[in-house]
């Protein structure tokens, strides 16, 4: 009887390891940074509210997948006038699209920690395919993800055509994710 039992308790122990983890960003032990270039200076912002889902297991990548989001309103750049502005219609629309999300459509290991990513980001009511490289390390209770990728604003209809802003935005995250 005792051996059936420890046989069962060693078998689910071995199946765990093979199931990815159900993971929640911790938003406040994580960032969404991203810079731009404004009359040639460089302005970074962040952005929190980070809300959603991540499995993961780095011994199934295939079978491991994200749906995250960030609140748009939290928006800041250390200007409140400008952060205002960047929340109106002709920027983020923030009263419209509240959120930007990102959802994995594959992950593939690369080996050292780290991952090949392709998702759909989801800006200003506009979705497109992206690909990155992530790092992902153990944390306690959970793993942190560390990736950096650039962005073309116009590709998701934000701020228009300027003169004086970038249209590349580069995006660098790390987050904390936590059972």
């Amino acid at each position: 009887m005792y051996k059936k039992l420890l046989l069962t308790f060693l078998a689910f122990s071995l199946a765990a390891g093979v199931f990815s983890q159900n993971l929640k960003p911790v938003d406040a032990e994580s960032k969404v940074l991203f810079v731009i270039k404004n009359m040639g200076l460089s302005v970074d912002g962040s952005l929190t509210g980070l809300a959603g889902t991540i499995n993961f297991n780095p011994k199934n990548a295939s079978g491991s997948s994200f749906d995250v989001t960030v609140d748009v309103n939290t928006i800041n750049t250390d200007n409140k006038r400008r952060d205002d502005h960047l929340k109106k219609d002709d920027f983020f629309d923030a009263a419209k699209y509240p959120t930007i999300s990102i959802k994995s459509t594959k992950i593939q290991p690369k080996g050292n920690n780290t991952f090949f990513a392709q998702a759909i980001l989801t800006m200003h009511g506009v979705s497109k395919n992206i690909q990155f490289d992530f790092i992902a390390t153990p944390a306690s209770g959970g793993y942190r993800f560390k990736a950096e990728f650039a962005v073309n604003r116009l590709d998701y209809k934000i701020g228009g055509n300027s003169m004086t802003m970038g249209d590349e935005v580069a995006v660098k995250l790390d987050v904390l994710a936590k059972k």
